[in-house]
């Protein structure tokens, strides 16, 4: 089983089902807060491999649906930058498996695609007990906001939280 340094946004739904879903396959999912995470140009870009810079950007963000930053048509220096500034901007989650000191057998992957995940690491529940909640949690779309669809998806405050339903999620820690 892995080691999983989870970067996300503190009280994302999606954020949490993603977590319960590696945590069930046996890894040891350690979480950060992407919010406040101190990023450098190199270490952020090393997540997003050969993706097209568009594919690099959180589509839930803010200024991404008001259409202030329009992802199709930003270079990735440019990308970078709005990113290090405002970290709402980023796709999420990050993840990291590997040794980052030596970068032995390092793997930074940005987003939860099912898949790519389960091919890479496995998501194959350790215990019987866990298979119905994971055989639920992989039938869902774990890669955007967990919001109903009727939902606004302008509910993002400035700090990171989430306006949704009248709550306000602050940063907070993992699970």
């Amino acid at each position: 089983m892995a080691r999983v340094i989870f970067y996300s946004k503190p009280g994302c739904k999606g954020g949490t089902k993603q977590k319960v879903l590696l945590t069930a396959a046996g890894h040891e999912v350690i979480p950060y807060n992407l919010l406040t995470e101190p990023w450098t140009v190199e270490r952020l870009r090393s997540f997003f491999g050969d993706r097209p810079v568009a594919e690099w950007f959180n589509r839930s963000s803010p200024k991404v649906k008001s259409g202030e930053v329009v992802p199709e048509k930003i270079d990735a220096e440019t990308a970078l930058m709005l990113m290090l500034k405002e970290p709402l901007l980023i796709r999420r989650p990050l993840l990291e498996v590997g040794d980052a000191s030596g970068g032995q057998n390092l793997r930074r992957e940005v987003g939860f695609d099912v898949e790519k995940i389960d091919a890479w690491i496995g998501l194959k529940p350790v215990d019987e007990s866990l298979q119905e909640i994971s055989e639920n949690l992989m039938k869902q779309d774990l890669q955007s906001c967990s919001h109903s669809k009727e939902h606004s998806h302008h509910h993002h405050n400035q700090q990171g939280g989430c306006n949704h339903h009248g709550e306000k999620h602050q940063k907070q820690g993992s699970l």
